[in-house]
């Protein structure tokens, strides 16, 4: 039996946004962007890893979410 080597993935460690402002005058794009970062209601945080695609959607949606912390 060959073994194999196995990529250890580095932890790209966690960034938490809350939702600041309501989602009622966004436009679809904005919605599809708040939906996939998990964020429903004014005031709601997430924890979310931090990715250079949850980067991209966080720049999309600056004007409504704000960044709590990086880690």
């Amino acid at each position: 039996m060959a073994t194999q080597k196995t990529k250890t993935a580095k932890a790209a460690g966690t960034i938490e946004i809350r939702l600041k402002k309501g989602r009622i005058a966004c436009n679809p794009t904005q919605r599809g962007c708040l939906q996939g970062l998990g964020l429903k209601r004014r005031h709601q945080e997430v924890s979310l890893e931090n990715t250079p695609a949850v980067r991209g959607m966080i720049k999309k949606v600056l004007h409504l979410v704000e960044v709590v912390s990086e880690s």
